[in-house]
């Protein structure tokens, strides 16, 4: 039920409860902000920590323990992420418990533009048509506002149809027909777009097959280990010359670098061996 004001100014006890609930509140939105901001700080300082850290490892990529620093340096960029996120979460919780009339101005955070190669889509969200003040309907334009967020299309599946048309010749009755165009896996149905990612996924980002084909079947397509598997190898068969192409270019160089971790792993193989 809606309070009459000019039955709280008579009601000088319910006035004071109301004061004093009000004084309660504020305090505890302050506490709880201040606990926030201390909590804040201190992600602050051991993200600073971190990333001063990661940036000494990073200048030190070769030498005899470099994949143990490189492996190092992998927990700590994961810690790092894991310490952003928790910041932003503690963030957004502490924005969300506080009343919008008691959150201080922040000011726009510096942010880089987003890229210029992407396209944009334009959507317009329509201003009101009757003016809330005083009903009207006749407004001219001022200008507009338009803020950019970046949006991510996810990847979309698709059968290509390959029609090869057979024609007769009227004259000689012979009969024409386009040849059959060539796959990236004689008889696959594997297209060169679907072998790229699968191997990219293997050897680029390190993803098993088992969770590749995990993806694909939430995504509605159902792509069995084995099936994977079999499309692995046969590209990296059609692969293979491409690849003696590329060996043979830079075993010509006068000099090899190499990591002289991996050497002396080889080395000591060989001479277990021999």
């Amino acid at each position: 039920m809606a309070l009459d004001p000019t039955q709280l100014l008579d009601d000088i006890a319910m006035l004071k409860a109301m004061l004093v609930a009000e004084r309660a509140a504020r305090v505890a939105c302050e506490s709880r902000a201040e606990a926030a901001e201390a909590r804040a700080l201190d992600l602050d300082a051991e993200i600073a920590n971190l990333k001063l850290t990661i940036a000494k490892m990073q200048r030190a990529t070769f030498g005899a323990s470099s994949e143990r620093s490189v492996k190092l340096l992998d927990q700590l960029e994961l810690q790092l992420a894991e310490l952003v996120e928790r910041k932003a979460e503690e963030k957004a919780a502490a924005e969300i418990a506080t009343p919008a009339t008691a959150r201080p101005e922040n000011r726009k955070p510096a942010r880089r533009p987003l890229p210029e190669h992407l396209p944009r889509e334009r959507l317009v969200h329509q201003a009101p048509s009757v003016c809330p003040c005083c009903s009207g309907t006749k407004f001219r334009k001022l200008g507009e506002d338009a803020t950019e967020t970046l949006e991510r299309v996810p990847a979309h599946w698709k059968v290509i149809v390959h029609v090869r048309e057979r024609l007769a010749c009227r004259t000689c009755d012979t009969i024409v027909q386009t040849p059959a165009p060539s796959h990236p896996i004689a008889r696959g149905r594997a297209g060169p777009h679907l072998l790229a990612d699968v191997l990219f996924g293997k050897f680029g980002a390190h993803l098993p097959l088992n969770r590749q084909s995990d993806i694909y079947g939430n995504e509605g397509v159902e792509l069995d280990i084995s099936t994977l598997a079999d499309q692995v190898g046969a590209a990296c068969a059609v692969l293979k010359p491409l690849l003696e192409r590329i060996e043979a270019h830079v075993l010509a160089a006068e000099r090899l670098h190499g990591d002289d971790s991996v050497l002396q792993k080889h080395t000591e193989g060989m001479v277990l061996m021999t």
